[in-house]
């Protein structure tokens, strides 16, 4: 088995890289266990060099198992993703030392995937993720999802964050909070087509959806608290246009994953299931956070792919 450490220099408060490094070896070392490391430079470069070594992988040794271990947020996460996306015996692992980290928050709590050695001696189990394709950023694309995506609300929050932490002084969460704040005050909804297996249910105003494998966004935030990463099935929040004050009233609720039970969503807030959707913009362009990222996209097509990959488990 082959153990590749995938690093974002640049994830959290990008310090203590060599401690963390020192820490992974000597950590392999106690346990006879030969990692390797790679040091992103630039956004995608993790997809491509997971792509490259399992392609080297490929061609020396089919049947040795790659673990490829992200780590990063849920960005670098999705990277390593579509990198390994299609060989059998790549496994995904992931040291969650991001802002968000909402991927591994779907797992048991006493899954420590900081804890290196739970790492080096996981097991592995199977994940779905989320296909999409359509017009992305200006070109036909097919991509995946590992977490989840956001239009609207929940977008414009991802989007102001990522000016926030340039901010001194701003935390991860604090960001968070700053950026619901002002986002709220700007409320912007978006004019969307909805369909899911084949039928519309949705068009019109909506303030926001999110088209979830799993339950988290935002850091935390529990949007989809029907989601799971292994049921073989999407799970969409639509959230139609309400007023501001409703909004506010409903928000708590909705970071805590208990919206369905509030009684004044009652008529704004469906939560369903189903295996494919169509979102169609029907004015310009939405943009949409992938994974916490921002793409702008037109006529989105959604589905899920069962059991798609395999993925680490700290025990």
């Amino acid at each position: 088995m082959k153990t590749i450490f995938i690093i974002n220099p640049k994830a959290g408060t990008g310090k203590n890289l060599d401690k963390r490094k020192d820490e992974i070896t000597k950590m392999a070392a106690e346990l006879g266990v030969e990692v390797g490391f790679y040091i992103t430079k630039a956004v995608g470069d993790a997809e491509k060099f997971a792509r490259l070594v399992c392609e080297e992988t490929k061609a020396t040794n089919p049947d040795e198992e790659l673990r490829l271990v992200a780590c990063g947020g849920d960005g670098t996460v999705n990277e390593v993703l579509n990198g390994i996306m299609g060989y059998e015996n790549a496994v995904l692992g992931v040291v969650p030392i991001g802002t968000g980290n909402d991927f591994v928050r779907n797992f048991p709590e006493n899954a420590d995937f900081l804890d290196i050695s739970a790492q080096l001696q996981g097991y592995t189990m199977k994940s779905d993720v989320i296909k999409y394709s359509g017009v992305i950023d200006g070109k036909e694309q097919t991509r995946y999802c590992i977490n989840m995506f956001n239009i609207g609300f929940d977008c414009n929050v991802a989007d102001t964050v990522a000016d926030m932490k340039t901010k001194p002084l701003v935390s991860g969460s604090m960001a968070y909070f700053l950026s619901i704040l002002v986002t709220l005050i700007k409320k912007k909804c978006s004019d969307l087509k909805i369909e899911l297996d084949g039928k519309e249910v949705h068009n019109g105003k909506t303030l926001l959806s999110s088209v979830a494998n799993g339950c988290y966004c935002g850091g935390g935030i529990k949007s989809n608290s029907l989601a799971s990463v292994s049921d073989g099935l999407i799970n969409i929040n639509i959230i139609k246009n309400v007023s501001r004050a409703r909004f506010i009233t409903l928000l708590p609720s909705y970071m805590k994953g208990t919206v369905l039970q509030n009684r004044m969503a009652k008529g704004f807030v469906v939560s369903p299931k189903c295996k494919k959707i169509v979102i169609t913009p029907n004015n310009t362009d939405i943009r949409i956070s992938v994974d916490g990222e921002i793409i702008s996209a037109g006529k989105t097509d959604f589905e899920i792919v069962h059991n798609a990959f395999n993925f680490v488990l700290p025990q």
